[in-house]
């Protein structure tokens, strides 16, 4: 659990980011998914975590962010 929160705040954190009229659409979309998947499967988990990042690397890609951003999320997502 705390592992996906710390995702969850990663994530927050790369939609501030993006461009002032996205980030709510954005914040929104992160916010269902994660209540979402909050009863998945602990074995389920890993390839979760692998799609957030994965997920998150094309938005950043999509609006012209750094991929560097996400490096704190990458950290969350892998160790």
């Amino acid at each position: 659990m705390q592992k996906a929160l710390r995702a969850y705040g990663e994530v927050l954190r790369l939609v501030r980011r993006l461009p002032k009229d996205t980030r709510p659409y954005y914040a929104k979309y992160a916010r269902e998914n994660f209540v979402n998947y909050r009863d998945v499967d602990p074995n389920d988990l890993q390839d979760l975590f692998k799609r957030t990042y994965t997920h998150a690397l094309w938005v950043l890609n999509k609006y012209s962010v750094d991929e560097a951003a996400a490096n704190k999320l990458k950290g969350v997502c892998f160790d």
